[in-house]
């Protein structure tokens, strides 16, 4: 059997031994803890949409494209195309309707009666008196859609029905026309026969209307 100053010598030679053993476990069991912990989450705030994103396009940019006039404005005369619709004669009158296209891109509005007069030669000088507007006619506010047509009647009075003194007789080759508000006129070619002298009137225009009928 063995002393127990023996045990006492073995205790003392192992006691260190045992001790680093020990404490190199517990490293060990504080490294596993520390590797098995979840990592630390991202802020909350990491996931917040950007606020630089560009925004959408400005309303202020959006109106700006559009330049073109409203529905409503009055039609102007570079927007018009006039040409010669229906004709008829009766009581030594020939009844032309001239009829107005928009050729403009946006709807647009005639109101009233055109100014009208007759022409003769290439600097297209106004021969006699202008149209007369017709009585007993109440204008109406006509909107045009782009392509859109409306219309008025000219009746031109045969020259021949007047004394030569009074008329002074000359060959016309075209229908000046301002339509209402403007004052750039069309030119519609028209062959005629009018009246030299202002104090004869010939010629008596309508209101403008709807359509191509020229109201009759």
């Amino acid at each position: 059997m063995n002393s127990p100053s023996a045990r006492t010598r073995r205790l003392l030679t192992f006691g260190p031994a045992l001790a680093v053993l020990a404490l190199a476990a517990g490293c060990s069991a504080s490294s596993t803890t520390s590797a098995s912990a979840p990592p630390t989450s991202a802020p909350a705030t990491s996931s917040a949409p950007a606020t630089s994103s560009a925004p959408a396009t400005s309303p202020s940019s959006s109106a700006s494209s559009t330049s073109a006039p409203a529905a409503g404005s009055k039609c102007a005369t570079q927007n018009l195309r006039a040409a010669a619709g229906s004709s008829e004669g009766a009581a030594g009158s020939v009844f032309q309707v001239i009829t107005f296209t928009n050729t403009g891109s946006s709807a647009c509005t005639l109101f009233g009666f055109p100014g009208v007069s007759l022409t003769s030669g290439s600097s297209g000088a106004q021969v006699g008196a202008a149209a007369d507007r017709q009585t007993g006619e109440t204008p109406a506010v006509v909107t045009l859609q782009p392509q859109g047509v409306a219309s008025a009647t000219l009746r031109i009075v045969n020259a021949q029905n007047f004394p030569s003194a009074k008329c002074s007789a000359i060959k016309t080759t075209a229908i000046k026309i301002y339509p209402p508000d403007q004052t750039a006129p069309l030119s519609l070619s028209f062959s005629t026969t009018g009246c030299s002298q202002s104090a004869t009137h010939l010629l008596t225009i309508g209101a403008i209307v709807a359509g191509s009928s020229g109201g009759q």
